[in-house]
C-alpha cells in the first residue's frame, strides 16, 4: 500500500524562532505567605522575586496595590503569584476552578531524584499526591492552597523517541480523533 501524504498538516507557517521557554505562569492567590510557606518552605521552589506595584486594573475601574512574586525553576522560568490589596481585584482576577477534574494545571519537567525528593516533602507535610504512569511520562499532581493545581513530570527514558513518532502524526492524529475516532493511540501507557 503506497503511504498517502498526510492532507492534514496545517499550511501556517511556524515561527522561524521559537519562544525559547516559559518565563512564567503566573496564578492570583489570596495570602502570598500561606503560598510561600507551601511552594517555598514545602515543596523546596525558592523565592527568587518580589515586587510590590501599582497599576490601573480595568476590570475593577482603578489603581489597585498588588504583590507579585516569582518561585525560580532551573532553567530560569518560574511560578508566578499575585496577591491584591483589594478584595474585588482578588474576586475578578482569581481562578475558578471545577471540584472534579483537574484538565487545568501547570506541568513542569523533572528529574527523578527532583520528582522523589517532591513527593517526599508533600507526604512529609500531608500534602495528597496523585502519580499516573503515563507511559511517555510519569506524572504527580498536587494542589497548592488556592487549589492550583500542578504537575511534576519525569519522562519516559525513550522520550525523545516517542516525541519524534507523535510529531510525524500529531496533525492526522487531530483529525482521527475529531472525526470521530476516538481509539487510543498511546500504546506506552502500561494497563
Amino acid at each position: 500500500m503506497d503511504a498517502q501524504p498526510d492532507n492534514t498538516r496545517s499550511s501556517a507557517q511556524p515561527l522561524a524562532e521559537l519562544p525559547q521557554r516559559l518565563h512564567h505562569q503566573a496564578f492570583c492567590v489570596r495570602d502570598q505567605e500561606v503560598n510561600r510557606r507551601f511552594i517555598e518552605d514545602i515543596l523546596g521552589i525558592p523565592l527568587a522575586a518580589t515586587w510590590c506595584e501599582r497599576t490601573f486594573r480595568s476590570e475593577v475601574g482603578r489603581e489597585v496595590d498588588y504583590c507579585h512574586t516569582f518561585y525560580e525553576f532551573a532553567d530560569g522560568g518560574a511560578l508566578a503569584f499575585f496577591q491584591f490589596a483589594d478584595e474585588e481585584a482578588w474576586q475578578k482576577n482569581r481562578a475558578i476552578f471545577q471540584e472534579v477534574g483537574g484538565s487545568l494545571h501547570s506541568a513542569f519537567k523533572a528529574t527523578q531524584k527532583t520528582f522523589d525528593e517532591l513527593k517526599a516533602r508533600c507526604d512529609a507535610a500531608g500534602v495528597p499526591v496523585r502519580v499516573i504512569d503515563h507511559g511517555y511520562c510519569v506524572s504527580m499532581y498536587l494542589k497548592t492552597p488556592d487549589d492550583i493545581r500542578l504537575e511534576f513530570t519525569v519522562d519516559a527514558p525513550e522520550a525523545q523517541q516517542i516525541s519524534a513518532m507523535r510529531r510525524k502524526d500529531a496533525h492526522s492524529e487531530l483529525a482521527r480523533w475529531l472525526s470521530g475516532d476516538h481509539r487510543t493511540n498511546n500504546n506506552e501507557r502500561p494497563h
